[in-house]
């Protein structure tokens, strides 16, 4: 991979759009990234990155969306980064604008617009880019297959943040492991040991569910078989279940085989005894029916000699009803003319009570013909009811102009005391938007000026806090000199003190007979003695560390006074020299002006508004008021032609209704006196009818009787039966048949006399019998299906437990199998002596070969004093594979890489990011990184160190890779030629790009 150009715009600290070449700067195969503490020498790396993976790096990656936009771009600016790069042998253009929010194209206000993403390719061929997607899902996709890198091992391979590996170095295991998993993906592994703990876990719950259900049968097999079956103690998951299980099941079968041929035996016998007790029974139970048949025979013939003498009265009875049976219809039609007579008499007479005297007596053709005049005369008044009606219409007319002209006047009595005051109305009006239209002209200039009053503010404020921290870290930068200069003297005066006691020290290793270190000879005739007060190598060695270690914390102590100062100046040239009080009282007051005309102009809609209602208003009142008039006006012809109408109509009704209050009231009267006339003259017609009909009927009754043989009519009704009494007389006479005819059956019969004679029965002690000898054989037959039931439950459950335990058989061994592998990939199998996990076990590999990779550039940036070895060896009670030492050459011995100074963990660290980003390389599939860069670390090595490292980058130039130093230590502007200065000031910062090929 290898970076050609990026373009920023409103990104970050830059508020305009800025450019980088990056075939300029990578000519020269080392460049230096450059620029004051804040400037946004990091925001340059995090565009690269937002460009590829549509994120920034590590924690900045929450800054998203519209965060990530400039707070100096320009309020119609968009964000945009696009960078050029060649991957994979193509040469690709990535754009990416993230969310913003602008202002509306229409109207005020803001809104959001939707990020944005291009991947272009520029085709060799034609000389042209052709578009691939505008989709921020297949763009990523494309990106992270061609790169074959996720955005975490982007930013750890080619950004090499240096901060994480020494914090890399100095973490325990489980740290390590985190970032290595993340960088090699090693979650599949971690997969296999879940997956494996869960199939572990499914198949010994399967185990136990097959053994618990195999147990399960067992306690049924022993609840059918009783005490004939013991179980095994054992529980599930345990070997020898089965085995157990099916042991005691194969004795309990046995032992019910042999019950059950008793139980038959027993039923037989059992069944003979109840045949012969139900046969005595039966015999028992007939001698007694037959006897009491023939004793209830003899009561019933009794009972009918009784009763002799009311059976002939009712045979006489049902022979006179016969007779009079012919002469029921006479007597039902005699019975109804009778009664139409009787309510025909009575109509006529309540008919007659309602006419007047002179019509008392009068016949029904009189009272018809008065029936008809009276309909004439009502068939007259139809044209006064017409005229009735028209006049009440009338009077509900000129009601309803009544209050019309009301209302009229009322509507125009407003309107004009409304109108009256409108001119003084409306000028109030107009005042009201007026002032809010000021208001908020005077709101906009004065929004104009808040923000650089609040930024001057906050620089004030800041300007004055940096004062003290400036005086403070003089303070610390004089001390910590000062404490450098009294330890370099220190360490100089013994370094001299042991230089002037060398031959002592060198002496006291001399052996007779062993050459000089330093001459050569064997013999040591006169060796220097130590004197008091001798200084020896690790005095010397303790003073140079205090030396080294003050420096360190002189040249920390400087740098922050330099970036204190820094920024102070940068406060100071914001705020100027005006006190901070004042310019909080200065935009405290132009916050209360802008509050005050935001508040008067957030009245101008309203007040518009309300204008518009009143000129509505105001049109509105002035044509209800030319409208009234002109019902007022055409209202009063219509009230003449009304009054002329209602005095005709009056006359025509006088004459009408006569002696009555009204036509309806005369009209009534007819109707009723008509409707009376009617009934009566009905009423005398159907007395006459009736009374014709009634003496009809009385001379065929007396005629049907006497042909009956009944003297009279009266005797005829007498002996007359209804259909109930009739229905109960024949019932009686047939029941006396039946009950006689009966009874000489049963007294005739052979076998009911011949039991008779014998004695009486008693079927009550065969009964007694019969149910012992029922009870013998349901206990027998009992018994016999319980044993029946019990083998045949014992063998169908040994036969289900015969098959579970066949299939239990390979589920066990898959269990066992499984269970070894699961404990051995999670580390706490006795076969894993390391107690390494699996996924432990690949990172370790994935960390020897990072270690071996970054030993090569160690040595050459310690002067081959430094060598990382991975270790296996397990940490106190933790698992291993995941442990890192260093190896100090000049003194043999290997320890922990947290106890590496800070220079050396810079290198250290540096070394291994490289090494990592080699190994990371080949694990993505070996795309070649041909652009790195290098994060903040070099203050922390002297020059000769610094060297060295150079060196080492120098020597990734190879094979045509760039590499970027992102750092501001002076020194490396001298020794870095290409550069890339982020400047930053007021309105946001700018970059500067010099030197190259």
């Amino acid at each position: 991979m290898r970076l050609h150009r990026l373009d920023i715009t409103a990104f970050g600290p830059f508020g305009g759009s800025q450019s980088v070449d990056f075939d300029e700067l990578s000519a020269a195969g080392l460049f230096l990234l450059h620029g004051p503490t804040g400037a946004g020498k990091t925001s340059v790396l995090d565009a690269v990155c937002y460009a590829l993976y549509g994120s920034v790096p590590g924690a900045r990656q929450s800054g998203q969306g519209m965060t990530l936009r400039s707070d100096h771009a320009a309020v119609g600016t968009r964000t945009e980064v696009r960078l050029e790069l060649t991957v994979a042998g193509r040469r690709l253009e990535v754009t990416r604008q993230p969310p913003w929010e602008r202002p509306k194209l229409r109207g005020r206000g803001t809104t959001v617009d939707k990020a944005q993403t291009w991947l272009r390719e520029y085709d060799a061929t034609a000389g042209t880019w052709k578009d691939l997607s505008r989709s921020h899902q297949e763009t990523g996709e494309e990106i992270t297959q061609l790169l074959g890198m996720s955005r975490e091992q982007f930013c750890q391979v080619v950004l090499l943040p240096q901060g994480d590996f020494a914090r890399f170095l100095r973490a325990d295991a489980e740290a390590r492991g985190k970032l290595l998993g993340r960088l090699f993906d090693t979650r599949r592994f971690a997969e296999v040991e879940k997956r494996l703990a869960e199939r572990r876990r499914t198949t010994e719950a399967r185990v136990r569910e097959g053994d618990a259900a195999l147990l399960a049968d067992a306690h049924r097999m022993q609840q059918a078989a009783g005490d004939a079956m013991v179980l095994p103690e054992l529980a599930p998951g345990e070997p020898g279940l089965a085995e157990a299980v099916l042991t005691a099941a194969a004795v309990a079968r046995s032992t019910a085989g042999e019950l059950l041929a008793v139980a038959d035996c027993r039923l037989d016998a059992a069944e003979s005894a109840r045949a012969a007790a139900e046969r005595d029974l039966a015999d028992a139970r007939e001698l007694d029916r037959l006897q009491r048949r023939f004793g209830e025979a003899r009561e019933r013939a009794a009972r009918l000699a009784e009763r002799a003498d009311a059976h002939r009265a009712d045979e006489e009875r049902m022979r006179r009803a016969r007779k009079a049976e012919a002469v029921a219809p006479a007597l039902e039609l005699r019975d109804a003319a009778d009664a139409d007579h009787r309510r025909a008499a009575g109509a006529e007479e309540r008919a007659r009570a309602l006419l007047p005297a002179a019509l008392a007596d009068a016949g029904a053709a009189q009272l018809t013909a008065a029936a008809r005049r009276t309909a004439e005369e009502l068939g007259s008044l139809e044209s006064a009811r017409r005229a009735e009606r028209r006049l009440a219409e009338l009077a509900e007319e000129r009601a309803r102009l009544d209050r019309q002209d009301r209302a009229d006047e009322e509507a125009l009595h407003e309107a004009d005391t409304w109108l009256a005051g409108w001119d003084a109305h409306r000028d109030g009006l107009q005042a009201r938007v007026d002032t809010a239209q000021e208001a908020a002209t005077r709101a906009e200039q004065l929004a104009v000026q808040r923000d650089p009053a609040r930024r001057r503010l906050d620089a004030a404020r800041e300007r004055d806090r940096l004062v003290t921290e400036a005086d403070e870290a003089r303070r610390r930068a004089r001390a910590a000199a000062e404490h450098a200069l009294e330890t370099r003297a220190r360490w100089l005066d013994l370094k001299e003190q042991r230089l002037n006691g060398i031959a002592a020290e060198l002496a006291a290793h001399l052996t007779d007979g062993e050459p000089c270190a330093v001459c050569g000879a064997t013999e040591h005739p006169a060796p220097a003695r130590r004197v008091a007060g001798h200084v020896g190598r690790e005095a010397e060695e303790r003073a140079l560390a205090a030396h080294q270690e003050a420096d360190e914390r002189r040249a920390v102590a400087e740098r922050h006074l330099a970036a204190v100062r820094e920024a102070l100046a940068a406060a100071t040239a914001e705020a100027g020299d005006t006190p901070a009080r004042q310019l909080a009282e200065e935009a405290e007051e132009l916050e209360r002006r802008y509050a005050h005309a935001r508040a008067l102009a957030s009245g101008l809609h309203a007040a518009q508004e309300e204008v518009r209602r009143a000129e509505h208003e105001r049109e509105q009142r002035v044509a209800a008021r030319q409208q009234a008039a002109v019902r007022a006006a055409s209202r009063v012809a219509g009230r003449d032609r009304m009054q002329h109408e209602q005095s005709a109509l009056e006359d025509e009704l006088a004459q009408a209704r006569g002696t009555a209050g009204s036509v309806a009231a005369r009209a009534a009267e007819l109707e009723l006196r008509a409707a009376r006339l009617t009934e009566a003259a009905d009423a005398v017609r159907a007395a006459e009818d009736t009374a014709r009909r009634l003496k009809d009927a009385d001379a065929r009754l007396a005629d049907a009787a006497f042909r009956a043989g009944f003297d009279t009519p009266r005797q005829a009704a007498a002996a007359l039966l209804d259909d109930a009494a009739h229905r109960e007389l024949q019932r009686r006479l047939d029941a006396w048949q039946t009950e006689e005819a009966a009874v000489r059956a049963v007294l005739a019969e052979a076998d009911t006399a011949d039991a008779a004679r014998r004695p009486p029965a008693d079927p009550a002690s065969a009964e007694r019998a019969a149910a012992d000898a029922g009870r013998r054989l349901r206990e027998a037959a009992s018994a016999r299906d319980a044993a029946a039931r019990c083998r045949a439950e014992l063998g169908r459950l040994s036969a289900r437990a015969t098959t579970a335990a066949r299939g239990l058989a390979p589920l066990r061994e898959e269990y066992d199998r499984v269970a070894r592998l699961a404990s051995l990939t999670a580390g706490t199998s006795a076969d894993n002596e390391r107690r390494m996990r699996l996924e432990s076990y690949v990172l370790a590999a994935r960390l020897e070969q990072v270690a071996a990779a970054a030993t090569a550039r160690l040595r050459r940036m310690s002067s081959g004093r430094y060598t990382l070895v991975h270790s296996d060896d397990r940490t106190g009670r933790g698992r291993s594979g995941l442990g890192l030492h260093v190896v100090d050459a000049w003194t043999g011995r290997e320890r922990d890489t947290a106890t590496l100074s800070g220079g050396e963990t810079f290198f250290a660290s540096l070394a291994l990011a490289l090494g990592l980003a080699d190994v990371v390389t080949d694990e993505a599939g070996g795309v070649r990184l041909d652009t790195l860069f290098i994060d903040e670390g070099f203050g922390s090595l002297d020059d000769q160190t610094l060297d060295e490292v150079l060196d080492v980058l120098d020597s990734l130039r190879e094979r045509d890779r760039s590499v970027g130093i992102v750092s501001h230590v002076a020194d490396l502007r001298r020794r870095v030629h290409a550069q890339l200065e982020v400047v930053k000031g007021r309105s946001g910062s700018v970059l500067r790009q010099r030197g190259g090929a």
